[in-house]
C-alpha cells in the first residue's frame, strides 16, 4: 500500500483476522492498544483480532508498507481495490473517505471492521446503509469497476 502524507484510517478492529504492517519505506506510524509505534523501512507490527488498532502517515513524505492478513479476507481486499479506485476517480473527499456514504458503509461492512467503545452505536447506521447499498447494486457496480482478481 501507499499512504500519502497525513493520510491514515481511524480507530478500528477485526474479530477474524490479525493485519500485519511491514514498513517499506517511508515512515509509518500503527496505534495498537493504547501504544503508538513508529515503524521505519524493515520494521513490522501486528494489530491481533480484537485488538484496537489504526495506521496514518504524519510525514511529508510518501509511506510504503505491506499488509498481510491472517487467515485472509477477500472482503478486506476488495475494499483496499474499490477505496483506491475511487481515490482515483476524484470520489473520495481530503481524508480519503467514498463520498458516497453508502459506498463508504459498504466499504466498512465488506472489511470486516468494527468501531471500538463508544463508537460501535454508529455500526448500527453503517450496517443498514451497507444493505441499501446492496438492494441499490451498488455494490455489484464498485466491484465490477474496481476489483481485480
Amino acid at each position: 500500500m501507499e499512504l500519502a502524507p497525513k493520510g491514515g484510517v481511524g480507530l478500528h478492529f477485526h474479530k477474524t483476522y490479525s493485519e500485519k504492517f511491514d514498513c517499506l519505506d517511508g515512515e509509518l506510524k500503527v496505534q495498537a492498544g493504547k501504544a503508538i509505534h513508529t515503524l521505519l523501512k524493515g520494521q513490522s507490527l501486528t494489530a491481533y483480532p480484537n485488538i484496537n488498532h489504526r495506521f496514518f502517515n504524519t510525514s511529508d513524505q510518501m509511506c510504503k508498507f505491506l499488509v498481510e492478513l491472517r487467515p485472509a479476507s477477500r472482503g478486506f481486499e476488495q475494499s483496499l481495490q474499490v477505496g483506491y479506485g475511487l481515490a482515483r476517480d476524484g470520489q473520495t473527499n481530503d481524508k480519503g473517505f467514498p463520498k458516497n456514504r453508502l459506498a463508504l458503509a459498504w466499504l466498512f461492512e465488506i472489511s470486516e471492521s468494527n468501531l471500538p467503545g463508544w463508537m460501535s452505536i454508529f455500526e448500527f447506521i453503517l450496517r443498514r446503509q451497507a444493505k441499501k447499498a446492496k438492494a441499490l447494486g451498488l455494490d455489484m457496480e464498485l466491484i465490477q469497476k474496481y476489483v481485480r482478481f
